[in-house]
């Protein structure tokens, strides 16, 4: 079992708030930077990409000292002007002082998710069941994995402790698609019978490989497709020479018991504390 520390933890904090400023830089391509908020913040990344994005959101903060209150008040003002809340996604390894001084400032705890690592090399990696097949997607297959992974995760496994969160489904593509050309990431499909079954993304940044946005399609469940990009992407990271796989999930959902079956550690959550302008 992977145990976390808290320099562990800041760690995988830290590249979770580049990919987090990697993808708002991908959508300002797309729309301009005049219209996409992004702010380094106390180690963190604060974002607005646009309306009912999943990238609104602040990520990585409490593991870089104090957040100075004009930073907070600055990015909570910019979230104002486009109607947003602010979403800190606050992990709870960070500085405890940090949660505090937020709900001082009339955030409200809305939820959790998990964050699960494996050591690499993984050993002992299941085999891709027959009929399966994993591959990396090509530019030109990019519209087919947007309609199997939006769709898919747009009908989620009714397991565990559902999202707060809902989004549309052509504002979902849009992010998805920008977000899917962050610098070092790799998209993956998968066909089961020849038919495209479900997608997911590794991303590689400095020795860790983030497991982004595997899903499958409702009538390919319980057919092995999750294992097999789970395992597909775990060799694929040791053999860039990554140290540590982590993914993001759901508590007690269907994702969590997948990757914690393959040997993934619950490493800690994130709250996730919401303030409305």
């Amino acid at each position: 079992m992977l145990f976390c520390d808290i320099p562990l933890a800041a760690r995988i904090e830290r590249a979770e708030a580049r990919l987090l400023a990697d993808g708002a830089a991908c959508v300002a391509r797309r729309l301009g930077t005049d219209r996409v908020f992004s702010q380094a913040v106390a180690g963190g990344q604060a974002a607005f990409t646009e309306p009912d994005s999943p990238l609104n959101k602040v990520a990585g903060l409490g593991f870089d000292g104090p957040v100075p209150e004009d930073a907070l008040s600055a990015i909570e003002e910019a979230f104002a002007r486009h109607g947003a809340p602010a979403r800190v996604e606050l992990a709870t390894l960070g500085d405890p002082a940090l949660a505090a001084s937020l709900t001082r400032r009339g955030y409200v705890l809305e939820g959790f998710e998990n964050v699960l690592g494996l050591r690499l090399p993984a050993v002992d990696l299941p085999s891709v069941p027959d009929g399966v097949r994993v591959l990396p997607s090509s530019a030109d297959e990019l519209e087919s994995w947007l309609d199997v992974t939006v769709t898919a995760f747009l009908v989620p496994d009714l397991q565990g402790v559902p999202s707060a969160e809902s989004f549309e489904h052509d504002t979902l593509r849009r992010i998805v698609a920008d977000f899917v050309q962050a610098e070092g990431m790799t998209r993956y499909l998968a066909r089961r019978a020849g038919a495209p079954a479900g997608g997911g993304s590794l991303r590689v940044d400095s020795g860790i490989a983030q497991l982004c946005g595997a899903a499958t399609l409702p009538d390919h469940r319980r057919r092995g497709i999750q294992t097999a990009l789970l395992s597909v992407r775990l060799a694929e990271a040791a053999r860039a020479g990554c140290d540590l796989a982590v993914v993001t999930t759901q508590p007690g959902s269907k994702s969590q018991e997948n990757v914690q079956k393959r040997g993934f550690s619950l490493l800690y959550s994130r709250a996730i504390l919401v303030r409305t302008p």
